[in-house]
């Protein structure tokens, strides 16, 4: 099963002049599936991103999310679409430092207010306990180190149980065993969990031990 559909995706940049970024992209992303993004800077990487991400609508094409055509659909219904399909994990971990651990987990899901607080808050520390964190719950997030604000940023990515979750170099500011954590759990969600995530980075043990490559030079797909 497709969870991820993109054909003869393109852009355009049009300021100064108009530059073609992408290139006719064509690619699918499987469900349970662990996929990078490479690529030299300016390869087009991060463009790709906030095209998926629904950050940018402007592009030639098709791009589809559990079937869902995203091209031509306004602010106000991507927006919905956002919150309840697609969880992001970044570089840096945009926590809020004067919430604790698990306000910052719970927020997605109380915003989508799907479940009742008590729900969110059990859902909120299944995830916990599946990422080693379930002991700081009750702390300040600007009090965890790099790596444990990293793995609450990643639960709250799951809080509500995304089609996919989008992430620009997660590991890229951690430190080699944080980053050698990081993959496993990435690897043991998709495993375990059916998750599917789909990655941009320049990390090449990511790469490596990602299930699926998509390598991009000046805007189109060298390999895949």
């Amino acid at each position: 099963m497709n969870i991820l559909e993109v054909n003869r995706l393109n852009k355009y940049f049009r300021e100064p002049a108009k530059f073609h970024v992408l290139k006719n992209l064509n690619f699918e992303v499987r469900k349970g599936v662990l996929t990078s993004i490479t690529g030299k800077s300016g390869s087009g990487k991060s463009t790709l991103l906030y095209l998926l991400s629904t950050m940018d609508t402007d592009f030639e094409g098709s791009i589809r999310i559990s079937g869902e055509e995203l091209n031509g659909r306004d602010n106000q219904w991507l927006a919905g679409f956002r919150n309840r399909h697609i969880g992001f994990v970044f570089q840096f971990h945009y926590l809020l430092p004067e919430f604790s651990v698990l306000q910052n987990v719970m927020l997605p899901a109380l915003k989508l207010a799907l479940h009742t607080k008590e729900e969110t808050e059990h859902r909120a520390m299944t995830l916990l306990n599946l990422l080693g964190v379930a002991n700081q719950s009750n702390k300040r997030a600007s009090l965890l180190s790099g790596g444990q604000q990293q793995r609450v940023a990643i639960a709250r990515a799951l809080i509500n149980e995304p089609s996919i979750v989008i992430g620009d170099e997660p590991t890229g500011n951690l430190d080699t065993r944080n980053t050698a954590i990081v993959i496993e759990l990435f690897r043991e969600l998709c495993r375990e969990k059916g998750q599917t995530m789909l990655m941009v980075t320049h990390d090449k043990d990511f790469a490596r031990h990602s299930d699926h490559v998509i390598h991009l030079v000046d805007g189109e797909i060298s390999r895949e």
